[in-house]
């Protein structure tokens, strides 16, 4: 049910041309939510937008305006907590230590979306996921198979 959701929900964010950063704060917030309230299937949807809309009034210049929502559920439940640390932000940090280039940072960015749809991904601290990411495309990309000693410091993993 969540990887159908999240696979919506990063529809509407191409439809819509959100920023990445919104697409991860909104994934962000509906685990969140749903970690903490359970929720019927029919009301999947919902909560999705709403946290999409939430994340576009945090994250974008301009904000979808839309009636009949839970935001107020979904921001007492949350507890105002909008600003979480996200894989899109330290990949863009460990790509500019890394002195990437656009193929790589795209192939990073796929890798890093993939993870959004997989549940078992919440396990990891979103640093690990970016710097994994940023691994992987290096050395698919330039056959690298060691972290370099400027990754390892930006990143804080070995």
């Amino acid at each position: 049910m969540r990887g159908i959701l999240i696979d919506w929900l990063i529809e509407v964010h191409y439809k819509f041309e959100l920023t990445e950063e919104t697409l991860y704060l909104t994934v962000n917030l509906v685990d969140r939510f749903l970690s903490r309230r359970p929720v019927v299937r029919k009301n999947i949807q919902l909560v999705g937008i709403t946290a999409m809309l939430l994340a576009c009034k945090y994250e974008e210049v301009t904000v979808l305006i839309v009636d009949d929502f839970i935001e107020k559920e979904m921001m007492n439940t949350l507890e105002f907590n909008l600003s979480v640390p996200m894989p899109f932000v330290f990949v863009k940090q460990f790509l500019k230590a890394a002195r990437s280039y656009k193929e790589m940072e795209q192939l990073c960015f796929y890798l890093i979306d993939l993870c959004l749809v997989e549940y078992e991904m919440l396990k990891f601290p979103p640093s690990l996921l970016a710097a994994a990411g940023v691994f992987t495309a290096e050395s698919t990309l330039k056959g690298s198979k060691q972290w370099t000693k400027t990754s390892e410091f930006h990143s804080q993993y070995s």
